[in-house]
C-alpha cells in the first residue's frame, strides 16, 4: 500500500492528514453545535460545509496516492480551504449587513395577501434561520462564520507551507 512506502515524502503524508483532520474538525465542530448546542444552520452556513467535505476526501486521496501526483492534488486542497475562506467572507458580510445574501431562501418570506391556507402552503419545507443573525460560540464578540474564516486562513497557511516543502523535497 502506498502510505506506507518508505519511499514516500513525509510532507505529503502531514498535508494529507492536514487536509483530512482540518475537514473533519470542522465538520465535527458544525454537527456539536447543530445537534448538541442546538444552533439552527442557515443556508450560507450549510453552503461552508461543503468545502470542508471536499477537503477531507483530499487528504484521504492525498494519503493514498504516488508521491509524484501530489502536488496536484495538495493544490486542489488549497483551493478548496480558499472557497472556505471566500464563502466565510461573503456570510460575515451578510451578517453584518454589508450586502445582501446571494440565495433567497436567508431571506425571510414574505406574504401578500390570501387566506391562512395559502400562506401555510407556500412556507419552507424546514424552518430556516436568517443568514443575517449571526451565532456566536462561548459568548465570544465574534461569529461562528468569522471563527471558521480565522481557522480556514490557518489551515490555509499550514497547507501552503506543507505544499511549499513538498515541492521543494520532490526536487
Amino acid at each position: 500500500m502506498t502510505l506506507f512506502r518508505r519511499n514516500r515524502p513525509d510532507n505529503a503524508n502531514r498535508v494529507g492528514w492536514l487536509f483530512l483532520i482540518a475537514g473533519l474538525l470542522a465538520l465535527g465542530t458544525a454537527y456539536v453545535a447543530e445537534h448538541k448546542y442546538g444552533f439552527v444552520p442557515c443556508v450560507l452556513c450549510l453552503w461552508e460545509r461543503w468545502p470542508w467535505r471536499v477537503l477531507s476526501g483530499i487528504g484521504v486521496v492525498l494519503l493514498l496516492m504516488p508521491r509524484r501526483y501530489a502536488p496536484p492534488v495538495a493544490y486542489l486542497g488549497l483551493a478548496c480551504v480558499t472557497v472556505s475562506i471566500g464563502l466565510a467572507i461573503m456570510h460575515s458580510g451578510v451578517e453584518h449587513h454589508f450586502w445582501p445574501s446571494p440565495d433567497a431562501e436567508c431571506r425571510v418570506p414574505v406574504f401578500h395577501g390570501g387566506d391562512f391556507k395559502t400562506w401555510i402552503a407556500n412556507l419552507p419545507k424546514r424552518p430556516s434561520k436568517p443568514c443575517d443573525s449571526p451565532d456566536y460560540l462561548l459568548g465570544l464578540p465574534i461569529s461562528m462564520t468569522e471563527l471558521g474564516g480565522v481557522y480556514a486562513c490557518v489551515v490555509w497557511v499550514l497547507g501552503f507551507m506543507g505544499t511549499s516543502r513538498l515541492l521543494r523535497q520532490l526536487r
